[in-house]
Parts: structure tokens; sequence; C-alpha cells
């Protein structure tokens, strides 16, 4: 059975409600050698697959923090947390990250999020502040947890013409 489409109405009303849970998701190797090459940080503790089996404390590479923080604005969109009647949804920034344990090549994340506040900031315009934990399966300590503030733009409605 799958739940309504959210909407701002019920969206204000959800502070201190779960949000949903995403599906899981592998990070392979390679998503973690494309997020280096996208972003050009290719430490070997992530892409070197050797030295990390023989060096890492982890026996593996392991994802980038900030890949396993980028995956959540996707898993944010799976999960339906984006009211049905948004124009548009603008990342507006992070009150707090904590990377809390590593995300080893080929492990599955899902993302567990929680609303925490919705401010009204003008005709149409929100802003949505959600406590998010990235899991990792089979771990007892998530990936990471963030706060995160998304500027939501709700469609206006076309008035009526006489």
């Amino acid at each position: 059975m799958s739940k309504p489409a959210l909407t701002f109405a019920m969206l204000k009303e959800m502070a201190g409600q779960e949000l949903g849970v995403s599906d899981w998701v592998t990070v392979d190797q390679s998503r973690i050698d494309q997020f280096a090459e996208c972003t050009g940080d290719r430490q070997w503790i992530h892409v070197d697959v050797e030295r990390a089996r023989r060096r890492s404390p982890f026996r593996s590479t392991i994802a980038h923090g900030y890949l396993t923080l980028s995956i959540i604005g996707a898993l944010g969109q799976e999960i339906g947390a984006v009211p049905e009647n948004t124009q548009a949804a603008f990342n507006y920034g992070l009150d707090r990250v904590r990377f809390i344990a590593p995300v080893r090549a080929g492990s599955r994340i899902r993302l567990r999020s929680t609303l925490l506040s919705v401010e009204d900031c003008g005709p149409g315009q929100y802003l949505m502040k959600a406590h998010n934990e990235v899991e990792i399966e089979g771990e007892e300590r998530p990936a990471l947890i963030a706060e995160t503030l998304v500027m939501l733009y709700e469609r206006r409605k076309k008035s009526a013409q006489a």
C-alpha cells in the first residue's frame, strides 16, 4: 500500500514525524570512482583497491563522506519528502553534519528522514529542516547524520480569467 502524496498542508503538521525511509542503494567502487573523477578527490583510501586492502584500517576502499552526503537529495525525493505541489526545491544549506562511520565499497545504504520544522518564508515559500540519517546495512552506527535545509516554492494557483 502506497502512502498518499505529501501536500504543503500535511507537511506543516508533520514536525517531529518521520518523512520516510528509502530503499537500499549500493555504493560500489564504480560510483566512488566516478565521484573521485568528478571532484578531483582521488585519495588512495577511495580509489586504490589494492592499497586499501593492504593498508587501510577498513581493509577496503571507502566512499567519500561528501559522496554519501550528496546522495541524500536523491533519496529524499524517492521517499516523497517534497510536497506534490512543489514548483521548485533548492538546497538551502546544512545546520549540522557528522560523518559517523565509513561506507565501504560495495555497502548498501539508505536514508531515514524526520521533519524537524517548516518555516513560512513568504507567500508560497517554505524552509524545510529535516534530520537525516544515512544507515549502512548490517551496521549499528549510521554513515552520517545531517540536518538539511531545503527551500520549497509552492506552485501558484492560476487565477480564473473572466
